[in-house]
């Protein structure tokens, strides 16, 4: 591109006379970017908006002079510039260059260049027009068009200022009312866009949408002769024409700018914003989208045509009324039934728009008075009245009503007859639509979904046996952000806690439905005890199984109070923090990684962690610390360097993470977080012996639990404890193979008893009848104890019950 030395400010004569030019308008972003490409662009410069928008503005605008300066400067578009003395964008800058244009090659160009500032992203807008069609720059006006140069003018400077900065908003590329007012105050501010030609004349801008005049039929087919055979005389204009194809044409295009705005999320209410506020203040003055409420609340498709029990929610309202005029009126978020006498019942019923092109006083009276204590008269009086029914499958899901205030052009016959008007419109319609069926089953797809991961999601105790647990889960925000992670705990024999962390690979419902099969594996193969290596290895069998795209990364471990060591194997997931309590150093535990569960052909193997009272264990998925463009290493030193901060309670400390490595809830993945204070079960808690392969130890163990429980100073659990663990020891001295037999007493919150044995063969709960000599042992403890349990090990198996401690726990009812 040719740039040229930019024009400055010049005073505007009086007696200008106002044109009309087809503008190009653009909108660069703080990065340099463009944001906002109008139809006018693409036909000027020739790329689509689809092509534009996210393209340095550098390659596609005449203004890579100033961009450039402005990367040189070191302000960028940031809000720094805007009081920069100086600076290259505290002042509009305007200019002529060349541009290569794909089908028409090279062509002048002039450019208008605004800085914008405030709190959105905009930070520049372009304004460009073709050099070869400046207003009033034509044949025959004695204005040669290559001496035209852009410039600007303060409003004070020239008659109809007001008319024409009314106009300016229909210009700007589909943006919310709030972007276009804040856009127009700062063109206004900083100078009119003009055109100076070089007998000294000064003509304003006046927005076009750049619509090309249409040749009558009588030119189209060059000169017709008359009845001697001389040439006609040029046929009479007819400018309303002109006018009724401009307008068709004008609709189509903002239609069609409309038709490339919407759909692009499956957000339900996102996407009746974007419908709504696209309509203001190109189309109308005033927009407000109802929806079924069933359909909001993701119930399924609605059954049958609407009447009046149906309940509707209106989800959005965008206006260029002062903010907050009709807040009382119609409010957002509002439920109504629509009564049957009214123009917004006859839309939704029959499934046809709607128009009353002026509402008169008395009509206004009659519609308001169809609805009890609320009077909409100072709404819709002297409007002009269209509503638009929103169909997906031939069925009204919703309807939107607009608006024109008295003074603007109103809704007319030309809606209903102009055959590319109505085809425009039902395209609207019909593409609004689509994109609310597409929210509608998404969000009931979610709410499944949701539900489901719910339900399975564990209410972890936040006490266990020699460890205290808090947890954290927070769904990601992305789009279907139902996912597949999980934690459980689980209570093991001996006081152990086994911890699990797992993550589906995936979103959505099949990912949930995934996890909890998965989850629900673990469980069952934690409760036969199995070493952390081997279950990992049968739950990687069971996802092979279970098909193809069963993929998930897991790390289990377990817990041993009384040993102080921890048993973890990893499937391919990150690694946990162990926080030191003693000096309060947080470390990544170097374990073997693994394959995730479902590749197949893998081995895992189990490490072995000695820990010390008050020592926490943290896991997590990757979510909490992957972020994306970022080494995930760098997660991992944030989620240590948080997990060491000191905290009044595990809550505090999981809260601490939580808000440090996600602070604006932002994360785009699901998060899971476990954290487990390792307190541990001093000596002094545990008693143990070995009892001999004799009948006579079952007395002798009787006396050693009573012995212990009364130095306990557990004199009122005594009776109990004694007739179980009789019952445990002489089924062991019946069944055992060997020599010795194990008996443990665990003094936790509760008395935990446990007596082990060489036979492989798990204990049987039987149901004896009143003349069986024997098998009511199990009966007993089932009736005295507040848990039992049965598990295999590697040496035979392990009887165990809890008791709780404060009383002595009278026997069920029973016959013996």
């Amino acid at each position: 591109m040719d740039r040229d030395v930019p024009a400055q400010r010049t005073p505007l004569s009086r007696d200008a006379s106002t044109g009309r030019v087809p503008l190009a308008v653009a909108v660069v972003d703080e990065r340099g970017l463009v944001s906002h490409w109008s139809s006018g662009a693409r036909r000027l410069f020739g790329v689509t908006r689809q092509e534009a928008v996210g393209s340095p503005a550098g390659e596609l605008l005449p203004v890579s002079g100033v961009l450039g300066q402005a990367e040189e400067d070191g302000t960028g578009f940031g809000p720094e510039a805007e009081g920069a003395p100086g600076g290259t964008f505290c002042y509009p800058t305007a200019g002529r260059a060349r541009v290569d244009e794909p089908e028409r090659g090279r062509i002048d160009v002039l450019w208008w260049a605004y800085p914008l500032v405030g709190p959105g992203s905009e930070r520049l807008l372009v304004l460009a027009a073709d050099a070869g069609r400046p207003a009033g720059g034509g044949k025959g006006d004695g204005r040669d068009t290559g001496t035209v140069a852009p410039a600007f003018a303060l409003h004070t400077d020239f008659p109809g200022y007001q008319e024409l900065a009314g106009r300016l908003p229909e210009i700007l590329p589909s943006m919310s009312v709030g972007e276009a007012t804040r856009i127009v105050a700062q063109v206004l501010e900083l100078g009119y866009p003009v055109l100076e030609f070089i007998h000294r004349s000064r003509v304003p801008v006046t927005p076009d949408w750049g619509v090309p005049r249409r040749t009558s039929r009588q030119h189209a087919h060059g000169p017709r002769s008359g009845g001697d055979g001389a040439p006609a005389p040029s046929a009479v204009p007819r400018p309303e024409l002109d006018l009724e194809y401009a307008a068709v044409r004008e609709r189509l295009e903002f239609l069609n700018e409309v038709s490339g705005r919407i759909g692009t999320s499956l957000d339900l209410e996102r996407t009746i914003r974007e419908v709504t506020s696209a309509a203001v203040p190109r189309f109308t003055d005033f927009a407000g989208t109802h929806l079924r409420a069933a359909v909001l609340a993701g119930e399924g498709f609605p059954d049958g045509p609407p009447d009046v029990t149906t309940v509707w929610h209106r989800v959005w309202v965008e206006h260029n009324d002062e903010p907050g005029r009709w807040d009382d009126t119609v409010p957002v978020g509002e439920s109504i039934a629509f009564p049957e006498h009214t123009p917004f019942f006859q839309c939704m019923v029959t499934g046809e728009p709607v128009l009353i092109p002026y509402v008169s006083e008395e009509l206004s009276d009659r519609i308001s008075g169809e609805f009890e204590k609320r009077d909409l008269r100072p709404l819709i009086t002297h409007r002009s009245l269209l509503i638009v029914p929103l169909k997906a499958r031939d069925v009204v899901l919703g309807f939107m009503v607009l608006m024109r205030r008295p003074g603007r052009e109103p809704f007319d016959d030309m809606d209903r007859t102009t055959g590319a008007e109505l085809a425009a419109r039902a395209e609207l319609a019909a593409r609004a639509g689509l994109v609310l069926d597409n929210a509608r089953m998404y969000t009931y797809q979610e709410n499944v979904a949701e539900t489901l991961q719910d339900s399975m999601l564990p209410q972890v105790a936040p006490r266990m046996a020699g460890c205290d647990i808090a947890t954290r889960y927070l769904p990601g925000a992305r789009l279907g952000r139902i996912g597949g992670d999980w934690f459980d705990s689980v209570k093991l024999p001996g006081s152990r806690t086994a911890l699990v962390v797992g993550d589906v690979m995936g979103h959505g419902l099949n990912s949930a439905a995934m996890m909890g099969q998965l989850r629900t594996a673990v469980l069952t193969m934690a409760t036969m005890e199995m070493p952390p290596a081997q279950l990992l290895r049968n739950l990687d069998d069971l996802a092979q199984r279970l098909g193809e795209l069963y993929l998930a990364t897991c790390l289990y471990a377990v817990y041993d109070p009384i040993r102080s060591e921890v048993q973890i194997a990893n499937a391919g997931h990150i690694p946990p923090v162990l926080v030191r309590a003693e000096d309060g150093r947080a470390e990544l535990l170097t374990l073997p990684t693994g394959a995730p569960i479902g590749v197949g052909g893998v081995a895992f193997e189990t490490a072995t962690v000695r820990v010390r009272p008050g020592d926490r264990l943290v896991l997590c998925t990757d979510g909490l610390v992957e972020v994306r463009g970022q080494d995930i290493g760098a997660g991992l030193a944030a989620l240590c360097a948080f997990a060491a901060h000191p905290a009044a309670s595990m809550d505090d400390a999981c809260d601490t993470i939580i808000r440090a490595l996600n602070p604006s809830g932002g994360r785009k993945d699901d998060v899971a977080l476990l954290m487990a204070r390792l307190n541990g079960i001093p000596d002094r808690d545990v008693a143990e012996w070995q009892l001999a392969l004799d009948p006579r130890e079952v007395a002798r163990s009787r006396r050693l639990v009573r012995g212990k429980l009364l130095d306990w100073e557990l004199p009122d659990a005594v009776e109990a404890a004694e007739l179980m663990v009789s019952e445990l020891v002489t089924n062991a001295v019946k069944h055992g193979r060997c020599h010795h037999i194990g008996l443990r007493l665990v003094r936790t919150g509760a008395l935990l008893c446990e007596v082990s044995d060489d036979e492989p063969a798990p204990a049987t709960l039987l149901d004896a009848a009143s003349h069986d000599e024997s098998g009511r042992g199990l009966l007993l403890v089932s009736s005295l104890a507040r848990a039992w349990g049965t598990s295999t090990t590697a040496h035979g198996k392990t009887v165990w019950f809890e008791q709780a401690l404060g009383g002595i726990p009278r026997p069920r009812s029973r016959a013996w």
